[in-house]
Protein backbone atom coordinates (compact mmCIF):
# COMPACT_ATOMS: atom_id res chain seq x y z
CA UNK A 1 0.00 0.00 0.00
CA UNK A 2 0.97 3.72 -0.92
CA UNK A 3 1.98 5.50 2.40
CA UNK A 4 0.38 8.91 2.84
CA UNK A 5 -2.23 8.31 0.27
CA UNK A 6 -5.83 10.29 1.26
CA UNK A 7 -8.76 8.62 2.40
CA UNK A 8 -10.68 8.05 -0.60
CA UNK A 9 -14.75 8.42 0.21
CA UNK A 10 -17.20 6.64 -2.22
CA UNK A 11 -19.38 9.81 -2.22
CA UNK A 12 -17.75 13.43 -3.53
CA UNK A 13 -17.60 15.62 -0.89
CA UNK A 14 -19.84 19.01 -1.68
CA UNK A 15 -16.20 20.93 -2.71
CA UNK A 16 -15.20 17.93 -5.14
CA UNK A 17 -18.87 18.05 -6.21
CA UNK A 18 -18.97 21.43 -7.02
CA UNK A 19 -15.62 21.31 -9.01
CA UNK A 20 -17.19 18.73 -10.90
CA UNK A 21 -20.45 20.55 -11.77
CA UNK A 22 -17.84 23.78 -12.85
CA UNK A 23 -16.22 21.65 -15.10
CA UNK A 24 -18.64 21.57 -17.71
CA UNK A 25 -18.00 25.53 -18.51
CA UNK A 26 -14.14 25.50 -19.83
CA UNK A 27 -13.16 28.62 -17.90
CA UNK A 28 -13.93 26.79 -14.75
CA UNK A 29 -12.20 23.38 -15.33
CA UNK A 30 -10.27 22.17 -12.59
CA UNK A 31 -8.33 19.95 -14.04
CA UNK A 32 -4.27 20.18 -13.28
CA UNK A 33 -1.40 18.55 -14.60
CA UNK A 34 2.35 18.16 -14.24
CA UNK A 35 5.50 17.94 -16.49
CA UNK A 36 8.51 15.62 -15.32
CA UNK A 37 11.62 16.19 -17.64
CA UNK A 38 13.24 12.88 -17.75
CA UNK A 39 17.43 12.10 -18.27
CA UNK A 40 16.59 9.47 -20.84
CA UNK A 41 13.35 7.31 -22.23
CA UNK A 42 12.34 5.49 -19.85
CA UNK A 43 11.12 1.57 -20.58
CA UNK A 44 7.82 2.09 -21.91
CA UNK A 45 6.93 -1.75 -20.88
CA UNK A 46 7.83 -1.73 -17.33
CA UNK A 47 5.66 1.80 -17.07
CA UNK A 48 2.61 0.48 -18.23
CA UNK A 49 3.36 -2.51 -15.71
CA UNK A 50 4.19 -0.28 -12.90
CA UNK A 51 0.81 2.08 -13.93
CA UNK A 52 -1.19 -1.02 -13.86
CA UNK A 53 -0.15 -1.84 -10.41
CA UNK A 54 -0.92 1.46 -9.21
CA UNK A 55 -4.62 0.75 -10.11
CA UNK A 56 -5.17 -1.98 -7.97
CA UNK A 57 -2.74 -0.30 -5.12
CA UNK A 58 -5.11 3.13 -5.96
CA UNK A 59 -8.68 1.89 -6.70
CA UNK A 60 -9.84 5.45 -7.41
CA UNK A 61 -7.46 5.32 -10.72
CA UNK A 62 -10.18 2.26 -11.90
CA UNK A 63 -12.97 4.47 -11.13
CA UNK A 64 -15.33 6.73 -13.26
CA UNK A 65 -18.23 8.99 -11.88
CA UNK A 66 -22.25 7.92 -11.63
CA UNK A 67 -24.17 10.78 -11.25
CA UNK A 68 -26.99 10.54 -9.21
CA UNK A 69 -30.73 10.89 -12.00
CA UNK A 70 -31.74 14.52 -11.94
CA UNK A 71 -28.39 15.22 -10.04
CA UNK A 72 -30.68 16.01 -6.56
CA UNK A 73 -27.57 14.12 -4.87
CA UNK A 74 -23.35 13.65 -4.59
CA UNK A 75 -22.08 11.36 -7.66
CA UNK A 76 -20.09 8.60 -6.64
CA UNK A 77 -17.28 6.94 -8.19
CA UNK A 78 -17.81 3.22 -9.14
CA UNK A 79 -15.47 1.00 -10.47
CA UNK A 80 -15.08 1.03 -14.31
CA UNK A 81 -15.88 -2.29 -16.05
CA UNK A 82 -14.02 -1.53 -19.29
CA UNK A 83 -11.17 0.34 -17.81
CA UNK A 84 -8.10 -0.27 -19.68
CA UNK A 85 -4.49 1.21 -18.87
CA UNK A 86 -3.65 1.50 -22.22
CA UNK A 87 -7.22 4.39 -22.75
CA UNK A 88 -4.82 5.88 -19.95
CA UNK A 89 -1.22 5.85 -21.28
CA UNK A 90 -0.49 8.11 -24.94
CA UNK A 91 3.03 8.59 -26.02
CA UNK A 92 4.03 10.68 -28.37
CA UNK A 93 7.18 12.57 -29.90
CA UNK A 94 8.35 15.67 -30.74
CA UNK A 95 9.45 17.37 -33.57
CA UNK A 96 12.82 18.71 -33.73
CA UNK A 97 14.49 20.51 -32.19
CA UNK A 98 13.18 18.92 -29.61
CA UNK A 99 12.46 22.05 -27.35
CA UNK A 100 11.05 23.03 -24.13
CA UNK A 101 9.20 25.12 -25.39
CA UNK A 102 7.89 22.44 -27.71
CA UNK A 103 7.12 20.72 -24.65
CA UNK A 104 5.24 23.13 -22.49
CA UNK A 105 2.95 23.94 -25.81
CA UNK A 106 2.13 20.27 -25.86
CA UNK A 107 1.62 20.05 -22.23
CA UNK A 108 -0.61 23.21 -22.13
CA UNK A 109 -2.75 22.01 -25.31
CA UNK A 110 -3.04 18.72 -23.02
CA UNK A 111 -4.26 19.91 -20.03
CA UNK A 112 -6.68 22.31 -21.24
CA UNK A 113 -8.32 19.08 -23.51
CA UNK A 114 -11.45 17.86 -21.58
CA UNK A 115 -11.56 14.12 -20.17
CA UNK A 116 -13.91 11.55 -21.28
CA UNK A 117 -16.28 11.89 -18.50
CA UNK A 118 -17.25 8.33 -18.75
CA UNK A 119 -14.34 7.08 -17.97
CA UNK A 120 -11.86 7.35 -14.72
CA UNK A 121 -9.96 10.80 -14.74
CA UNK A 122 -6.27 10.71 -15.52
CA UNK A 123 -4.16 10.46 -18.20
CA UNK A 124 -0.42 9.81 -19.32
CA UNK A 125 1.38 11.14 -22.12
CA UNK A 126 5.02 9.48 -22.58
CA UNK A 127 6.68 12.15 -24.40
CA UNK A 128 10.08 11.19 -26.57
CA UNK A 129 12.58 12.93 -28.84
CA UNK A 130 13.59 16.05 -26.41
CA UNK A 131 16.67 17.63 -27.13
CA UNK A 132 19.95 16.35 -25.67
CA UNK A 133 18.35 12.64 -25.34
CA UNK A 134 15.87 13.39 -22.74
CA UNK A 135 12.16 12.43 -22.28
CA UNK A 136 9.67 13.67 -20.18
CA UNK A 137 6.12 12.57 -18.52
CA UNK A 138 2.93 14.44 -18.93
CA UNK A 139 0.53 13.77 -15.91
CA UNK A 140 -3.05 15.27 -16.01
CA UNK A 141 -5.36 14.75 -12.99
CA UNK A 142 -8.77 15.87 -12.38
CA UNK A 143 -9.12 18.01 -9.22
CA UNK A 144 -12.48 15.42 -8.00
CA UNK A 145 -9.71 12.79 -7.53
CA UNK A 146 -7.25 14.90 -5.51
CA UNK A 147 -5.48 18.00 -4.82
CA UNK A 148 -1.97 18.93 -5.27
CA UNK A 149 -0.64 16.96 -2.37
CA UNK A 150 -2.87 13.87 -2.96
CA UNK A 151 -1.61 13.48 -6.09
CA UNK A 152 1.87 13.50 -4.92
CA UNK A 153 1.16 10.98 -2.82
CA UNK A 154 -0.37 9.09 -5.61
CA UNK A 155 2.62 9.63 -7.76
CA UNK A 156 4.62 7.28 -5.65
CA UNK A 157 2.75 4.67 -6.63
CA UNK A 158 4.65 4.16 -9.85
CA UNK A 159 8.13 6.54 -8.77
CA UNK A 160 10.86 4.55 -7.52
CA UNK A 161 13.87 5.61 -5.19
CA UNK A 162 16.81 4.09 -7.40
CA UNK A 163 17.07 3.48 -10.76
CA UNK A 164 16.94 -0.10 -11.56
CA UNK A 165 14.41 -0.66 -8.28
CA UNK A 166 12.94 -4.38 -8.63
CA UNK A 167 9.58 -4.60 -9.63
CA UNK A 168 7.07 -5.17 -7.01
CA UNK A 169 4.67 -8.04 -8.06
CA UNK A 170 1.13 -7.67 -9.54
CA UNK A 171 -1.73 -8.99 -7.25
CA UNK A 172 -4.42 -11.60 -8.76
CA UNK A 173 -7.11 -9.19 -8.62
CA UNK A 174 -7.77 -5.60 -7.58
CA UNK A 175 -9.16 -4.55 -4.36
CA UNK A 176 -11.55 -2.93 -5.66
CA UNK A 177 -13.68 -0.42 -2.68
CA UNK A 178 -17.00 0.51 -4.68
CA UNK A 179 -19.17 -1.52 -6.91
CA UNK A 180 -19.58 -1.09 -10.20
CA UNK A 181 -23.06 0.57 -10.88
CA UNK A 182 -25.90 1.92 -13.03
CA UNK A 183 -28.16 5.05 -12.18
CA UNK A 184 -30.42 1.86 -10.97
CA UNK A 185 -28.12 1.53 -7.91
CA UNK A 186 -29.52 4.91 -6.36
CA UNK A 187 -32.15 4.11 -4.08
CA UNK A 188 -35.15 6.61 -3.15
CA UNK A 189 -34.66 6.26 0.32
CA UNK A 190 -30.77 7.10 -0.05
CA UNK A 191 -31.73 10.30 -1.91
CA UNK A 192 -34.42 11.65 0.72
CA UNK A 193 -32.07 10.84 3.36
CA UNK A 194 -29.33 12.83 1.60
CA UNK A 195 -31.28 15.85 0.47
CA UNK A 196 -32.66 16.03 4.41
CA UNK A 197 -28.92 15.59 5.86
CA UNK A 198 -27.73 18.60 3.61
CA UNK A 199 -30.70 20.86 4.12
CA UNK A 200 -30.15 20.23 7.97
CA UNK A 201 -26.35 22.05 7.00
CA UNK A 202 -27.62 25.40 6.08
CA UNK A 203 -29.18 27.72 8.02
CA UNK A 204 -33.23 28.42 7.61
CA UNK A 205 -32.56 31.84 6.22
CA UNK A 206 -30.09 30.92 3.77
CA UNK A 207 -32.55 28.10 2.09
CA UNK A 208 -35.61 30.84 2.04
CA UNK A 209 -32.87 33.07 -0.06
CA UNK A 210 -31.81 30.35 -1.54
CA UNK A 211 -35.08 29.17 -3.24
CA UNK A 212 -35.74 33.30 -3.66
CA UNK A 213 -32.35 33.45 -5.98
CA UNK A 214 -33.54 29.61 -7.46
CA UNK A 215 -37.40 31.35 -8.91
CA UNK A 216 -35.44 34.80 -9.70
CA UNK A 217 -31.80 34.29 -10.94
CA UNK A 218 -31.62 38.04 -12.54
CA UNK A 219 -30.48 38.99 -8.70
CA UNK A 220 -27.15 37.86 -9.84
CA UNK A 221 -24.65 39.21 -9.67
CA UNK A 222 -25.55 41.45 -6.97
CA UNK A 223 -27.34 39.06 -5.06
CA UNK A 224 -23.90 37.15 -3.54
CA UNK A 225 -23.84 40.48 -1.44
CA UNK A 226 -27.59 39.94 0.24
CA UNK A 227 -26.53 35.89 1.43
CA UNK A 228 -23.30 37.13 2.29
CA UNK A 229 -24.86 39.58 4.78
CA UNK A 230 -27.65 37.43 6.10
CA UNK A 231 -24.50 34.32 6.98
CA UNK A 232 -20.98 36.77 6.60
CA UNK A 233 -18.97 34.04 8.42
CA UNK A 234 -19.67 31.55 5.73
CA UNK A 235 -20.27 34.08 2.78
CA UNK A 236 -17.65 36.56 3.19
CA UNK A 237 -15.83 35.53 -0.16
CA UNK A 238 -18.96 35.36 -2.12
CA UNK A 239 -19.89 39.18 -0.41
CA UNK A 240 -16.88 40.09 -2.47
CA UNK A 241 -17.86 41.69 -5.84
CA UNK A 242 -14.81 44.21 -6.22
CA UNK A 243 -13.40 43.60 -9.95
CA UNK A 244 -9.64 42.45 -10.12
CA UNK A 245 -7.30 45.25 -10.17
CA UNK A 246 -4.93 44.64 -13.17
CA UNK A 247 -5.42 47.43 -16.10
CA UNK A 248 -3.77 45.53 -18.41
CA UNK A 249 -5.27 41.81 -17.05
CA UNK A 250 -8.47 42.09 -17.99
CA UNK A 251 -9.88 40.15 -20.65
CA UNK A 252 -10.36 36.30 -20.58
CA UNK A 253 -10.44 33.62 -22.93
CA UNK A 254 -9.81 29.57 -22.99
CA UNK A 255 -6.51 29.79 -24.91
CA UNK A 256 -3.57 28.61 -22.14
CA UNK A 257 -0.13 29.03 -22.71
CA UNK A 258 2.50 27.58 -20.22
CA UNK A 259 6.14 29.12 -19.20
CA UNK A 260 8.38 27.15 -16.65
CA UNK A 261 11.35 28.68 -14.37
CA UNK A 262 13.10 27.17 -11.56
CA UNK A 263 14.53 28.82 -8.05
CA UNK A 264 17.04 27.65 -5.43
CA UNK A 265 14.89 25.67 -2.28
CA UNK A 266 17.82 26.29 0.14
CA UNK A 267 18.19 29.91 -0.71
CA UNK A 268 15.30 31.11 -1.29
CA UNK A 269 14.07 29.39 1.91
CA UNK A 270 17.21 31.29 3.79
CA UNK A 271 15.73 34.40 2.02
CA UNK A 272 12.45 33.96 3.51
CA UNK A 273 13.73 33.36 6.81
CA UNK A 274 16.00 36.55 6.92
CA UNK A 275 13.02 38.43 6.03
CA UNK A 276 11.11 37.34 9.00
CA UNK A 277 8.77 34.59 7.02
CA UNK A 278 8.03 31.46 5.18
CA UNK A 279 8.66 30.19 2.15
CA UNK A 280 4.90 30.64 1.46
CA UNK A 281 5.57 34.76 1.60
CA UNK A 282 8.17 34.41 -0.22
CA UNK A 283 6.41 32.55 -3.16
CA UNK A 284 3.69 34.99 -3.09
CA UNK A 285 5.88 37.80 -2.66
CA UNK A 286 7.86 36.49 -6.17
CA UNK A 287 5.23 36.34 -7.54
CA UNK A 288 3.50 40.04 -6.75
CA UNK A 289 7.25 41.46 -7.06
CA UNK A 290 6.57 40.62 -10.88
CA UNK A 291 3.26 41.28 -11.40
CA UNK A 292 4.00 45.02 -10.34
CA UNK A 293 7.76 44.96 -12.61
CA UNK A 294 5.10 43.65 -15.65
CA UNK A 295 2.78 46.24 -15.25
CA UNK A 296 5.77 48.48 -14.83
CA UNK A 297 6.93 47.50 -17.88
CA UNK A 298 4.21 47.92 -19.85
CA UNK A 299 3.63 51.30 -18.75
CA UNK A 300 0.54 50.22 -16.58
CA UNK A 301 1.71 50.60 -13.05
CA UNK A 302 -0.53 49.56 -10.25
CA UNK A 303 -0.84 49.92 -6.53
CA UNK A 304 -2.10 46.55 -5.52
CA UNK A 305 -3.76 43.01 -7.07
CA UNK A 306 -5.90 40.57 -6.37
CA UNK A 307 -4.50 37.61 -5.89
CA UNK A 308 -5.49 33.75 -4.11
CA UNK A 309 -3.91 31.44 -2.64
CA UNK A 310 -4.78 27.64 -2.49
CA UNK A 311 -4.07 26.80 1.58
CA UNK A 312 -3.68 22.92 2.88
CA UNK A 313 -6.03 22.04 5.08
CA UNK A 314 -4.88 18.46 5.56
CA UNK A 315 -4.90 16.38 8.25
CA UNK A 316 -4.83 12.88 8.97
CA UNK A 317 -8.05 11.26 7.70
CA UNK A 318 -8.50 14.18 5.61
CA UNK A 319 -9.87 13.13 2.01
CA UNK A 320 -9.24 13.97 -1.24
CA UNK A 321 -9.35 16.97 -1.48
CA UNK A 322 -8.02 18.96 1.57
CA UNK A 323 -7.63 22.71 0.66
CA UNK A 324 -8.76 26.44 0.69
CA UNK A 325 -8.83 29.27 -1.23
CA UNK A 326 -7.56 32.66 0.53
CA UNK A 327 -7.77 35.98 -1.25
CA UNK A 328 -5.80 39.24 -0.26
CA UNK A 329 -4.34 42.37 -1.74
CA UNK A 330 -0.76 42.20 -2.32
CA UNK A 331 0.76 45.50 -2.79
CA UNK A 332 2.28 46.34 -6.55
CA UNK A 333 3.82 49.92 -6.52
CA UNK A 334 7.24 50.81 -6.23
CA UNK A 335 9.34 49.64 -3.37
CA UNK A 336 12.20 47.52 -2.36
CA UNK A 337 11.42 43.22 -2.34
CA UNK A 338 11.81 43.12 1.74
CA UNK A 339 9.19 45.64 2.28
CA UNK A 340 6.78 43.60 -0.12
CA UNK A 341 7.74 40.78 1.61
CA UNK A 342 6.99 41.77 5.18
CA UNK A 343 3.80 43.70 3.76
CA UNK A 344 2.24 40.41 1.98
CA UNK A 345 3.38 38.20 4.98
CA UNK A 346 1.08 40.59 7.00
CA UNK A 347 -1.47 40.84 4.61
CA UNK A 348 -1.76 36.95 4.01
CA UNK A 349 -1.73 36.26 7.86
CA UNK A 350 -4.43 38.52 8.49
CA UNK A 351 -6.58 36.73 5.31
CA UNK A 352 -6.01 33.45 6.87
CA UNK A 353 -7.24 34.43 10.23
CA UNK A 354 -10.31 36.40 8.57
CA UNK A 355 -11.34 32.92 6.30
CA UNK A 356 -11.04 30.23 9.04
CA UNK A 357 -14.71 29.82 8.68
CA UNK A 358 -15.03 29.97 4.91
CA UNK A 359 -13.26 26.69 3.91
CA UNK A 360 -14.17 25.39 0.35
CA UNK A 361 -16.85 22.88 1.78
CA UNK A 362 -19.04 25.73 3.14
CA UNK A 363 -19.10 27.55 0.34
CA UNK A 364 -19.75 24.19 -1.78
CA UNK A 365 -22.49 23.08 0.52
CA UNK A 366 -24.21 26.05 -0.20
CA UNK A 367 -23.69 25.79 -3.86
CA UNK A 368 -25.84 22.30 -3.85
CA UNK A 369 -28.25 24.17 -3.54
CA UNK A 370 -28.62 25.90 -6.68
CA UNK A 371 -28.94 24.97 -10.04
CA UNK A 372 -25.83 24.42 -12.42
CA UNK A 373 -26.47 27.85 -14.11
CA UNK A 374 -26.76 29.90 -11.39
CA UNK A 375 -23.19 28.42 -9.23
CA UNK A 376 -21.66 28.89 -12.51
CA UNK A 377 -22.68 32.58 -12.79
CA UNK A 378 -21.68 32.96 -9.37
CA UNK A 379 -18.45 31.57 -9.64
CA UNK A 380 -17.79 33.70 -13.08
CA UNK A 381 -18.39 36.34 -10.69
CA UNK A 382 -16.25 35.45 -8.14
CA UNK A 383 -13.34 34.88 -10.94
CA UNK A 384 -13.73 38.22 -11.76
CA UNK A 385 -12.21 39.38 -8.89
CA UNK A 386 -9.14 37.67 -8.82
CA UNK A 387 -5.91 38.81 -10.62
CA UNK A 388 -4.27 35.81 -10.62
CA UNK A 389 -3.66 32.65 -8.38
CA UNK A 390 -1.04 30.78 -6.52
CA UNK A 391 -0.55 27.54 -5.22
CA UNK A 392 2.36 25.69 -3.66
CA UNK A 393 3.02 22.04 -3.78
CA UNK A 394 5.82 19.90 -1.35
CA UNK A 395 7.37 17.27 -3.42
CA UNK A 396 10.06 15.00 -3.20
CA UNK A 397 13.07 15.79 -1.36
CA UNK A 398 15.37 13.53 -2.77
CA UNK A 399 15.73 12.01 -6.59
CA UNK A 400 13.52 10.04 -8.08
CA UNK A 401 12.94 7.16 -11.14
CA UNK A 402 10.26 6.27 -13.03
CA UNK A 403 10.97 2.85 -15.14
CA UNK A 404 14.75 3.87 -15.24
CA UNK A 405 14.39 7.10 -15.95
CA UNK A 406 15.63 9.79 -13.48
CA UNK A 407 13.25 12.89 -13.11
CA UNK A 408 15.52 16.05 -13.44
CA UNK A 409 12.69 18.84 -13.54
CA UNK A 410 9.03 18.62 -12.26
CA UNK A 411 6.72 21.43 -13.27
CA UNK A 412 3.28 21.57 -12.35
CA UNK A 413 0.31 22.99 -14.12
CA UNK A 414 -2.36 24.72 -12.05
CA UNK A 415 -5.63 25.49 -12.89
CA UNK A 416 -6.93 28.68 -14.22
CA UNK A 417 -10.19 29.21 -13.11
CA UNK A 418 -10.98 32.35 -14.79
CA UNK A 419 -8.21 34.04 -13.50
CA UNK A 420 -4.79 35.86 -15.31
CA UNK A 421 -2.67 33.26 -14.51
CA UNK A 422 -1.53 30.72 -12.01
CA UNK A 423 1.91 30.27 -10.84
CA UNK A 424 2.47 26.51 -9.35
CA UNK A 425 5.09 25.52 -7.50
CA UNK A 426 6.46 22.31 -6.79
CA UNK A 427 9.53 21.49 -4.37
CA UNK A 428 11.63 18.75 -5.89
CA UNK A 429 15.43 17.55 -4.26
CA UNK A 430 16.70 21.22 -3.65
CA UNK A 431 14.75 23.07 -6.57
CA UNK A 432 11.41 25.18 -6.16
CA UNK A 433 10.49 24.40 -9.45
CA UNK A 434 7.50 26.83 -11.06
CA UNK A 435 5.00 26.57 -13.94
CA UNK A 436 3.12 29.93 -15.04
CA UNK A 437 -0.19 28.70 -16.98
CA UNK A 438 -1.47 31.89 -18.40
CA UNK A 439 -4.38 33.03 -20.14
CA UNK A 440 -2.87 34.88 -23.06
CA UNK A 441 -5.80 36.75 -24.10
CA UNK A 442 -5.10 38.43 -20.54
CA UNK A 443 -1.23 38.37 -19.97
CA UNK A 444 -0.15 39.28 -23.44
CA UNK A 445 3.64 38.75 -22.93
CA UNK A 446 3.92 35.72 -21.23
CA UNK A 447 7.32 35.19 -21.44
CA UNK A 448 8.46 38.78 -20.56
CA UNK A 449 6.47 37.81 -17.45
CA UNK A 450 8.39 34.78 -16.61
CA UNK A 451 11.48 36.85 -17.05
CA UNK A 452 10.04 39.37 -14.61
CA UNK A 453 9.91 35.96 -12.07
CA UNK A 454 13.58 35.17 -13.20
CA UNK A 455 14.50 38.89 -11.94
CA UNK A 456 12.53 38.70 -8.83
CA UNK A 457 14.12 35.15 -7.39
CA UNK A 458 17.34 36.78 -8.00
CA UNK A 459 15.81 40.36 -5.86
CA UNK A 460 14.98 38.45 -3.00
CA UNK A 461 17.45 36.06 -2.51
CA UNK A 462 19.82 39.17 -2.57
CA UNK A 463 17.28 41.34 -0.47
Amino acid sequence: MVEGLPEFDRRMSDAERLMWRLDRDPHLTSTFANISILDRPMDVDRFLRRVSLATTMVPRLRQRVQEAPGGLIAPTWVDDPHFCVADHVRRIALPRPGSTAQLTALAALIAADPFDRTRPLWQFWIVEGLKGGRSALIQKLHHTVADGEGSVALAMAYLDLEREAPEPEMPDMPPGTAETGTDGDYAGRDIVRDLVTGSLRLPLGLLRQIRELVTDPTQLPEVSATLADTVRGVMSQLSEVDRARSPLWVNRSTRRHLEVLRAPFSETKAAARRLGGTLNTAFMTLAADAAADYHERMGQPVESLRASMAVSTRTEGSGANAFGLVRLLVPTGAMPIAERFAAIDEAAFTARAGTRSESLDAIATIATSLPATVVNRLARVQAQTVDFATSNVRGAPVPVYVAGAQLLENYPIGPLVGVAFNLTLLSYHGSLDMGLHVDPAAVGDPAMLRQCLELAVKRLIAA
